[in-house]
């Protein structure tokens, strides 16, 4: 749960993981290590979790009503060391068009009006938009562009420090910080979860390779729709992956409308009639292969639930 203050103008435009494929999300060994580094941080996110739970529990009236669209004001930071990593604004302005359609549901892929997972798509009532003023109250574009010496960025934070060839985040109380850089070929994003924010506002937001941020430019391949983002953003607002990043059906991603799934999907799962089992929910309409918090092709990704 996070909270922003209301004060810009935005235009609207300890857990094994064996990766099989690409690694598409490293939000979980990042969190991790922040774990290890900061083990204060074990404590503080239990207890944020028992008090979202205890929050759902409470208000389960106001979770089913549309309340107020909350805008929140986002700053990219473009790192680069070439003009292909060095993405244009008409790509980042794509990439938060695709955000508004898949958070707010209206996304023209979703699941068909009579597959069951229909009824479970859920609008989450938030919208993106780049920042116009920045934390001097200047204006601003809401993007800023940082040349760099760095080969290739990794999951260990350093882009999102000048001092190790990055840029710096913006306060991440009152913005979402998302930097593009070049990740390598094998690592298309992260993102750190809500809990940590309080201990590292300095590393808050998501990181995403730059060849899978938006829909033109460098795009290609199949994680070429902007569902990169979409996923990562699900981590920065807490959500977990959807089969709860243990290989067992034991295991949840603390949703309740969100079927039980053995581990995570690639690709685009073969079936006859939308419908796809597995060890942990093996009758129809199976698994939910089609979350954004899975692992599926961009073009397979459609949905947010309810819960």
């Amino acid at each position: 749960i996070r909270f922003f203050l209301p004060v810009f103008i935005c235009i609207n435009i300890g857990v094994e993981i064996s990766y099989a494929q690409t690694e598409k999300c490293a939000s979980v060994i990042v969190a991790e290590r922040l774990a290890t580094e900061h083990p204060a941080l074990i404590n503080i996110r239990t207890q944020f979790e028992n008090d979202i739970q205890q929050w759902i529990a409470a208000n389960q009236q106001q979770r089913t009503t549309q309340g107020a669209v909350k805008t929140i004001p986002v700053v990219v930071h473009v790192v680069y060391k070439n003009e292909t990593e060095n993405i244009s604004n008409a790509v980042i302005k794509s990439q938060l068009d695709v955000l508004n359609k898949d958070f707010r549901k209206l996304n023209t892929d979703m699941v068909s009006s009579t597959h069951p997972f229909f009824a479970l798509a859920g609008d989450a009532g938030i919208e993106f938009c780049l920042a116009s003023i920045d934390p001097n109250g200047n204006a601003t574009t809401g993007i800023t562009r940082t040349l760099t010496a760095v080969n290739e960025f990794t999951d260990d934070d350093a882009v999102k420090s000048a001092l190790t060839g990055g840029a710096n985040a913006w306060n991440a109380t009152k913005y979402l910080n998302l930097w593009v850089c070049d990740l390598g070929n094998t690592l298309l994003g992260y993102a750190q979860f809500p809990s940590d924010l309080a201990s590292l506002p300095e590393t808050d937001g998501v990181v995403i390779g730059y060849q899978y941020f938006g829909l033109s430019g460098a795009i290609g391949g199949n994680n070429n729709l902007g569902r990169t983002a979409t996923h990562e953003i699900g981590h920065w607002l807490n959500l977990i992956h959807i089969w709860g990043d243990t290989p067992s059906c034991g295991a949840d991603d603390l949703v309740t409308d969100t079927p039980k799934q053995a581990k995570e999907n690639y690709t685009c799962p073969s079936t006859s009639n939308g419908f796809f089992t597995d060890a942990c929910t093996t009758t129809n309409p199976g698994i939910m292969y089609q979350n954004y918090m899975d692992y599926t092709d961009d073009a397979c990704m459609s949905i947010f639930t309810v819960g």
